[in-house]
């Protein structure tokens, strides 16, 4: 049973179109939503009716296979013209003269690639991204001069611990407030402690980290540094105890990975509260998360792409994205 091609209205981009007359030999439409006249003689109707559905394809969750069953186009035809789509890629563009909250974070791909993300959570949108094969600081102390070079002021940046954003952010931009990600802190010290500490004091601290997420207020924070010092008075000769091998004199924590807990607390906790007194400032990459989270579940509907149409695939949905994003704003 052969397929009917659907049209689309150049317009609004309405699919519920119908035929109306002919006009020069040429079939003419008639978009039931905006009441518009059309053909499909000019070239670059049909190009923009063609990305529509690439854009459906990148963004969407259709398979290729199911784009072709609303559009009314083969695969094998779809699959050319998305090919050559993915040949290339968007432009990006900064706005500038902004004062900015960043969140920045990075994100893994099975094809050994990485994205890192730089979202202005007070707009919620990707201010600027980087594809790359690790989160080198370099990259990313580049890539902060490059932004503010275009009139962005950074006045925040949220981060998880890894040491190449924070040795980024100390060189380009030192005046900016840091904050560690809360979330990030929480779940590595509950990944240590497990889920059901054998150790009393394990259980304590397991207790105490998990009240780190409720922290809003200013007497909130007082109160877990009271109860984070008093859990650490009473167990202080607990994890400080160490092991020692005789035959090489090698020593370790007897209790490492409570102690490993603690001494991440305690090395986080300078940048933990920042989001306190300034209530702009973010204190979760939790967005960033999420945002990894869409990217990749659209990503793995479109196996077997090359590694240079995988690229350039993240480039068009951070790209779409950044497009419905300021439609957002301007409504």
């Amino acid at each position: 049973m052969s397929k009917t091609r659907k049209e689309r209205c150049p317009h609004c981009g309405f699919m519920d179109v119908i035929k109306w007359g002919r006009q020069s030999g040429h079939q003419r439409y008639k978009c039931k939503n905006c009441g518009s006249v059309f053909t499909f003689r000019r070239k670059d109707v049909s190009r923009n009716n063609r990305f529509v559905w690439f854009e459906w394809w990148v963004m969407g969750k259709q398979t290729l296979q199911q784009i072709a069953d609303l559009s009314g186009y083969s695969p094998r035809q779809l699959s050319r013209w998305f090919d050559e789509y993915l040949e290339e890629y968007p432009t990006w563009h900064i706005r500038g003269n902004e004062r900015v909250n960043l969140l920045i974070d990075g994100t893994w791909f099975p094809n050994k690639l990485c994205l890192v993300l730089y979202r202005d959570e007070t707009v919620k949108s990707t201010l600027f991204y980087r594809l790359t094969d690790d989160k080198w600081a370099e990259e990313i102390e580049e890539d902060l001069r490059n932004i503010q070079s275009l009139g962005v002021e950074i006045e925040s940046v949220t981060s998880d611990g890894g040491k190449n954003i924070i040795k980024a952010v100390n060189a380009a931009c030192p005046a900016a407030l840091r904050q560690r990600c809360l979330a990030h802190i929480q779940r590595e010290c509950l990944t240590w402690l497990t889920r059901h500490p054998q150790s009393m004091a394990g259980k304590d601290l397991r207790q105490i980290v998990c009240l780190i997420s409720r922290i809003e207020t200013r007497n909130d924070m007082l109160y877990w540094k009271r109860l984070l010092s008093d859990w650490h008075d009473r167990y202080v000769s607990y994890i400080n105890t160490r092991t020692t091998k005789m035959e090489s004199h090698r020593e370790w924590f007897t209790h490492k990975m409570v102690h490993k807990a603690y001494a991440h607390l305690r090395g986080a906790l300078p940048n933990m509260f920042v989001f306190i007194e300034h209530p702009g400032v973010p204190k979760t990459t939790n967005a960033l998360e999420s945002f990894f989270g869409h990217l990749k579940g659209n990503i793995s509907l479109h196996r077997g792409l090359s590694k240079r149409h995988y690229q350039n695939y993240v480039k068009w949905y951070l790209f779409f994205r950044q497009q419905a994003s300021k439609k957002g704003q301007e409504t």
